[in-house]
């Protein structure tokens, strides 16, 4: 797979979003919201309570799409975004990254750029590898989102922790039934 760098970046950001804004355990204060940027690589010097403000409703349009079960329902949340996101891809070469394609010219809005980003990641994603690479964590009771941009393509769960308490809980389940 060849999401790697940048775009790992905006796939990664776009679920700790997702994450922050809409599932029970998340914390959306605008220091959290600005630290999810962070954490993913943006330069967040321009955060705003009103960056916060318009992030909040992005993660619950992108939660949509982590939660789609099929391709074709995807799709046209994703087309449905995309109309409604307007880009200007240029070339930036900055940082360690090398060369890369920004999808929003650097003098527009932070929220703006994180939006135009994490939605032209996660199309790539879809159109790559189909809905199998994002999704809802499968552990009971966690409603946070994952998207899985590893070589393997197998996670099911938002973390380690939720696969390592799923896991338990089964082997437990069947040592008690013998």
């Amino acid at each position: 797979m060849r999401v790697t760098g940048y775009k790992s970046q905006g796939i990664g950001a776009a679920a700790a979003l997702v994450n922050a804004v809409t599932s029970a355990e998340g914390t959306d204060t605008d220091d959290a919201l600005r630290g999810v940027l962070a954490d993913h690589g943006f330069f967040v010097a321009d955060f705003t309570a009103d960056t916060a403000a318009r992030l909040r409703p992005w993660a619950r349009m992108l939660r949509s799409v982590f939660e789609a079960e099929t391709l074709d329902r995807a799709v046209d949340l994703l087309n449905g975004l995309l109309a409604d996101v307007p880009m200007h891809p240029h070339l930036a070469d900055h940082d360690e990254l090398g060369l890369h394609l920004h999808y929003a010219p650097p003098q527009v809005e932070l929220a703006h750029r994180f939006r135009a980003t994490t939605l032209m990641n996660l199309s790539e994603l879809v159109c790559d590898h189909g809905v199998d690479r994002i999704g809802v964590c499968a552990a009971s009771g966690c409603d946070r989102v994952y998207a899985d941009d590893s070589r393997g393509g197998r996670r099911r769960f938002c973390s380690d922790a939720c696969a390592n308490r799923t896991n338990v809980a089964a082997y437990r389940a069947r040592h008690r039934d013998r």
